[in-house]
């Protein structure tokens, strides 16, 4: 079979590094795909938003199977065109997308089916936003509503940061229209778990749960960003606490959106706060993590391709499950950054030691903004590469990613070197 995949980052190079040892896979296609993927598909220039370009190529390519890896797309409906011009897609119908397109939906669905969340209040006029804000005990946490690339999300220590926050997002538009309404949600201390599941509109197929770290710098200080590095499985869940987050938040999430018309097909991201009550649910996306995905698939030996479709179809089979690792398997991701990251950058610096690094034992490098000039493979994005290591533990996993990530290097190159510090 063809498959197409749509999008062109780390997450996407590791669907296509997956699907790739599919048996039943022949040609793989991405679009818009790096340089990284370009050795493992065949990358065809269409913008994972050009949805008419996109089905145009799908249709006379007569591919079997596209899987979306970006939310943008999805939440634009690409899965709605698809499936009108009778082509299978693995991903959200839009109405389903907006569980993350819209975090006042989100929030709105999880307090009407008793799903656990912060308590947090919706505004749309800045004055009131802002007068909420000054009469709340801080630390406070201030969302844009609509995408923004995971960086609508404000942690503000003080009224004067969360006052900053609502500026920026509501009178400064430093988000566009996504910060035209903002929650303003109590912030949970604890810690973060990011739990993902393949749903087929009524059933689910839990992934092994994974710790990503989204903060810029060491320690979890500066902003945060689409997220610097991850690891999988996570040492300080037990299976009991696992299985109540696939039965009392990722189950009853599915059995909701289709309560309420939305049936979800797709692969459903949940991100956790682990507080002392027990796993409250900070959002909800509609597609893989990104870094999550890269340690995630490492660490999966199944074919992933007919889950894909089962999903697509509405066809999961019950009781399988995917949340399988290989003995005490743990896989970790690295994220190396540009220099300024999440903030402004530059591009186009040549970046060395990639073969050295391929060539290390249990590592598998994912690129993510990175392009080829001149036959040289040179920076692209913020967020450059995901090397990713496996190992018996998640210290060898982290030796094993870090030793990689030694041996890569450009001008202005930045990354955490605290993944996995506290597991």
């Amino acid at each position: 079979m063809k498959v197409l995949v749509i999008g062109g980052g780390g997450r996407e190079h590791a669907l296509v590094w997956k699907i790739a040892r599919s048996p039943i896979v022949k040609k793989i296609y991405c679009a818009p795909g790096n340089a990284g993927i370009s050795q493992e598909a065949e990358c065809i220039s269409i913008k994972a938003e050009d949805i008419a370009g996109l089905a145009a190529f799908a249709v006379r390519e007569k591919i079997d199977l596209t899987v979306v890896g970006p939310e943008l797309p999805l939440s634009k409906g690409i899965a709605d065109r698809f499936k009108e011009k009778g082509l299978a897609i693995f991903g959200p119908s839009q109405r389903a997308a907006e569980i993350e397109a819209s975090k006042v939906f989100a929030k709105s669905l999880m307090e009407k089916y008793g799903i656990p969340t912060p308590r947090a209040r919706t505004f749309t006029n800045r004055e009131d936003a802002l007068r909420y804000a000054k009469n709340m005990k801080p630390p406070l946490v201030v969302k844009a509503d609509g995408l923004a690339s995971g960086k609508g999300v404000i942690v503000a220590n003080t009224v004067d940061e969360a006052s900053a926050a609502i500026d920026d997002m509501m009178e400064k538009k430093v988000f566009g229209e996504a910060g035209a309404r903002v929650i303003i949600e109590e912030c949970l201390q604890g810690r973060e778990v990011s739990a993902l599941a393949f749903s087929d509109g009524e059933r689910i197929l839990p992934l092994p749960l994974a710790k990503d770290h989204k903060r810029v710098g060491d320690g979890d200080s500066g902003p945060n960003t689409g997220g610097m590095g991850a690891f999988s499985p996570v040492p300080f869940v037990d299976s009991k606490t696992e299985s109540k987050i696939h039965q009392e938040i990722l189950l009853p999430a599915v059995r909701a959106m289709e309560k309420e018309g939305r049936p979800y097909r797709g692969v459903l991201y949940a991100g956790l706060m682990f507080t002392s009550d027990g796993p409250s649910v900070l959002e909800f996306n509609c597609r893989f993590g990104d870094p999550e995905a890269q340690p995630i698939f490492c660490l999966l030996e199944e074919d992933i391709v007919p889950i894909l479709i089962a999903c697509s179809e509405g066809k999961l089979e019950e009781g399988s499950s995917v949340n399988k690792v290989s003995g005490t398997s743990s896989a970790a991701c690295v994220v190396m950054a540009s220099r300024g990251y999440p903030g402004a950058y530059d591009k186009g610096f040549p970046v060395s030691g990639l073969d050295e690094a391929a060539g290390l034992d249990g590592v598998k490098v994912f690129h993510a903004g990175t392009s080829l000039k001149d036959g040289q493979i040179v920076t692209a994005g913020g967020r450059v590469l995901g090397v990713t290591g496996r190992g018996d533990t998640l210290s060898k996993a982290l030796s094993r990613a870090y030793a990689a990530v030694e041996k890569i290097s450009w001008d202005g190159v930045h990354y955490r070197k605290d993944i996995g510090y506290r597991p």
